[in-house]
C-alpha cells in the first residue's frame, strides 16, 4: 500500500463486522497496551473511536513494547473478528491483525497525566499541556459540540436573512464598560488601535450603510477579571443587527432561533416562545439579581418594618422564604452560614414555622402582633423557614438574591433538565457611579424611551432606555439594545453621562457623522457563543468550551502569554517599559 497516496484507508471508529475480512490501513495514538506475553494488546485512538490492535508475532511483539503511549502509529493489517467482543465499543465486533507498525510520531517525553483521566488533574496542568488533554475524548467533544452548534447558529441566521460581515480587529478605543486592549502603532507614535470589546459601532455603520440584517460570530476583547461564565481577554458573541427595526422584532428572531438551536443538541424542556418578560426593576425586587434563574420557584420578599429587632433598625430588610422545610438546626449554622461567608455575607437571620404555623426559634422573639401582616408577604405554612438578611437596599437585596440561589441549590428546588428563558426590560438609562457621578448603566449607545425630549426634562436616573437582556437559568446571555440613531439626542445623552459635544465627534466621529445622512432605526443583540455552549455542554466553567483558554489570571499557559518582547520590538512601536514600583 502505498501510504503517499493514502495514508490510512479506515479511521478508528468506523470498522464493524461486515469489514471482517478487508485489508486496511489506521492511523492513531498508541493509547493502552496489554501485554500477555503470548499475545499483546493495543488500542489506536484517532479523532473518531479506537480500535483494538492484536499481535501474535514475536518481531512485532518486540516492536511495538518498545513505542511509548501517545506516539502517533500507523497500522496496515486485516480485520477479523474480535476473540473477546465488546459490545460497548463502536469497533467492539472486531480487531486487527497487523501486517506492519510504522512510528509516525515519537513520544519522547513522559506523559504529564493519564490521557483518560486529565480531567481530574489541576486546571493549569491541563491548559499548560492543552494539546494532550484535548486527547481526551470527553474534552475534545466539547470543541466538537462547540463546532457544530456555530454551524448551526450560522445556518439559522442565513435562513433568516441575516448576512454575515466580518468587522475589523484593530479600531479606536471606545467607552463600552470594561478596559480595551490597546496596541501600540508603529506608523504614528504615541498612538494606539484598540481590540474591539465589540463590534457595536461597526455594525451599527453598517445599518447606516443600508445592510438591512447582519451578523457575525464576532471576537470580542475585554481586559477584566475571569468568572465561571466569563473567559478573560478574549469571546465570541453571535452579533446581530437589524435595520428598521424594534425591540419587538429582536425578540422575534432569538425566541424563533434559540428554542430550535437548544431542542437541537439537547433532551431538556426548552421555553417556546414568548419569553417571559420582567422588567428590570421587578427582577432585582423578586429576585435580588438582573440574571434571575426561573427554575427556582422561591422569590425574595421585602419585609421592611415587619420584625422589631434591634438589628434590623434603620435598616431594609429581605426575606426568602420555604414551606415543608425539614433541615436540622446544622444546615443553618453551618450550611447557610458558610455560603454566607464564602459570598461575603457578614450576617444571615432566619426564624421557623412551627406544626401549629407559628414562628419560633432566630429571631421569632421580635415578631410580636406582626406576625399576621408578615406572614401575608412570606405566605408560610407549618414547618416554614424564613432566611432574613438586612441593611443598605441595595447591597442586601443584592446579597438576598444570592441565599435565594444558595437555598434553591440545597434544598433541591432547581427544577432539573429544563432551560427557562426571560428577557429582562426597561434597564435604567443612567446611574450613578462610584464618584458620584452620572453614568451610562448600560449600553451608551441605547435610545431612551420617550427620545431627546425624556433627556432634557426628566431626571436622568428616572429615564428608561430600551435595552434588554436575555437570560437563560440565571446566566446572561447577551445584552441588547434600540440604538440611539439621531445625533441631537447621542449627544445629549452623552452630555448628561460627562462628554461634551467636541468629545463625541472626536471619539465616535465615524458614528456620529453616519447618524447625520439619514440613518434607519435599528436594533440588536449580541448572545454569548461561549455561554450558550456552556449551557448546552452542562459545564460550569466557561473554560471547558475553549479550545485554547487562558487561566483565571489571564494567562496562556500553553503559548505563555502575555511575554517579554524584545528591545527592538519596543522602539519600533514608540514604547518605553518604566517601572513604577
Amino acid at each position: 500500500m502505498d501510504k503517499c497516496q493514502t495514508m490510512r484507508t479506515r479511521t478508528c471508529g468506523e470498522l464493524t463486522e461486515s469489514n471482517v475480512g478487508e485489508n486496511v490501513a489506521l492511523c492513531g495514538f498508541l493509547a493502552g497496551l496489554r501485554d500477555l506475553g503470548a499475545v499483546v494488546f493495543f488500542v489506536l485512538r484517532d479523532f473518531y473511536g479506537i480500535t483494538q490492535i492484536t499481535v501474535n508475532d514475536e518481531a512485532k511483539k518486540r516492536q511495538i513494547r518498545e513505542i511509548p503511549r501517545e506516539s502517533s502509529v500507523r497500522v496496515t493489517g486485516r480485520v477479523i473478528k474480535r476473540s473477546s467482543p465488546n459490545p460497548e465499543l463502536p469497533t467492539g465486533m472486531i480487531e486487527i491483525e497487523p501486517d506492519e507498525i510504522e512510528v509516525l510520531g515519537l513520544c519522547q517525553r513522559e506523559l504529564p497525566f493519564e490521557i483518560a483521566g486529565s480531567l481530574s488533574m489541576r486546571e493549569d496542568t491541563r491548559l499548560k499541556y492543552r494539546f494532550l488533554d484535548l486527547r481526551n475524548p470527553l474534552v475534545r467533544d466539547k470543541i466538537v459540540l462547540r463546532s457544530r452548534i456555530v454551524s448551526s447558529i450560522r445556518r439559522r441566521m442565513t435562513e433568516k436573512g441575516f448576512l454575515e460581515i466580518a468587522t475589523p480587529i484593530l479600531t479606536s478605543s471606545s467607552p463600552e464598560g470594561a478596559r480595551d486592549f490597546i496596541v501600540p502603532s508603529r506608523l504614528y507614535p504615541g498612538k494606539f488601535y484598540a481590540l474591539p470589546q465589540a463590534p457595536q459601532q461597526y455594525k451599527q455603520l453598517l445599518m447606516a450603510s443600508g445592510f438591512d440584517r447582519y451578523f457575525q460570530i464576532a471576537p470580542c476583547f475585554r481586559d477584566e477579571d475571569a468568572r465561571a461564565d466569563r473567559s478573560p481577554g478574549e469571546f465570541y458573541q453571535l452579533d446581530m443587527e437589524m435595520a428598521y427595526a424594534t425591540q419587538e422584532d429582536v425578540f422575534a428572531v432569538l425566541e424563533d432561533v434559540f428554542p430550535a438551536l437548544f431542542k437541537e443538541f439537547t433532551d431538556n424542556e426548552v421555553d417556546q416562545a414568548p419569553f417571559k418578560r420582567i422588567k428590570y426593576a421587578d427582577a432585582i425586587r423578586d429576585y435580588g439579581t438582573d440574571k434571575p434563574d426561573l427554575r427556582n420557584p422561591l422569590i425574595v420578599r421585602d419585609v421592611t418594618g415587619l420584625i422589631a429587632a434591634p438589628m434590623f433598625e434603620g435598616k431594609f430588610v429581605y426575606a426568602v422564604a420555604v414551606n415543608n422545610f425539614d433541615k436540622p438546626r446544622s444546615f443553618v449554622d453551618k450550611t447557610l452560614a458558610e455560603a454566607a461567608k464564602s459570598n461575603e455575607i457578614e450576617n444571615i437571620f432566619w426564624f421557623k414555622t412551627d406544626e401549629n404555623g407559628l414562628p419560633t426559634g432566630g429571631v421569632a422573639k421580635f415578631i410580636g402582633d406582626k406576625w399576621n401582616d408578615l406572614n401575608d408577604v412570606l405566605n408560610l405554612n407549618k414547618n416554614g423557614f424564613a432566611l432574613l438578611l438586612a441593611g443598605d437596599k441595595a447591597l442586601t437585596l443584592k446579597q438576598a438574591g444570592i441565599m435565594r440561589n444558595v437555598l434553591g441549590a440545597e434544598l433541591d428546588l432547581i427544577e432539573k433538565d429544563a432551560f427557562r428563558f426571560c428577557w429582562i426590560v426597561d434597564f435604567p438609562m443612567f446611574e450613578l457611579d462610584d464618584e458620584n457621578k452620572v453614568a451610562f448603566s448600560h449600553n451608551p449607545f441605547s435610545m431612551p424611551q420617550g427620545g431627546l425630549n425624556a433627556l432634557k426634562t426628566q431626571n436622568p436616573l428616572e429615564i428608561l432606555a430600551y435595552q434588554y437582556d436575555i437570560v437563560c437559568n440565571g446566566i446572561e446571555l447577551s445584552s441588547g439594545a434600540v440604538r440611539n440613531h439621531d445625533p441631537d439626542t447621542m449627544v445629549e445623552a452623552f452630555r448628561i453621562a460627562g462628554y461634551d459635544k467636541g468629545e463625541i465627534e472626536k471619539r465616535f466621529s465615524a458614528m456620529y457623522n453616519a447618524f447625520l445622512f439619514g440613518p434607519p432605526p435599528h436594533a440588536g443583540i449580541a448572545p454569548g457563543v461561549d455561554r450558550i455552549v456552556m449551557l448546552l455542554a452542562n459545564e460550569t466553567s466557561i473554560r471547558e468550551v475553549i479550545a485554547f483558554p487562558m487561566n483565571k489570571n489571564a494567562k496562556d499557559l500553553l503559548m505563555n502569554a502575555p511575554c517579554e518582547v524584545t528591545e527592538k520590538q519596543l522602539r519600533e512601536t514608540h514604547i518605553r517599559c518604566v517601572d513604577l514600583e
